[in-house]
């Protein structure tokens, strides 16, 4: 299911560029058909990443509490971007 509008704290995955695969969290959109993103490692909320919607996959899942804390104007941590997307950016090994 691919989602159309792009939504603060909603997780979105990078088709293209040299983070292809990397998954992020939206902290703004802009009105140019672009996002900031994050993921509390490499791209800090300090300095969001501008990513283009034609090179995102927008994914149905949400980071409620995270989402909360940028619509009240609370501080949030890059450790909390970091933990909210561990088990996207790595997934758990099958242990056979």
């Amino acid at each position: 299911m691919k989602v159309k509008t792009p939504v603060i704290g909603g997780i979105c995955q990078s088709t293209q560029g040299r983070d292809k695969d990397r998954y992020y969290l939206i902290k703004t959109v802009f009105g140019d058909g672009t996002v900031g993103v994050v993921d509390g490692n490499f791209k800090k909320l300090s300095a969001p990443k501008r990513k283009n919607l034609k090179h995102l996959k927008l994914l149905p899942e949400k980071a409620e509490s995270i989402a909360a804390k940028f619509e009240d104007g609370r501080q949030v941590f890059d450790t909390e971007v970091y933990s909210a997307l561990k088990t996207y950016n790595f997934p758990q090994k099958e242990e056979n």
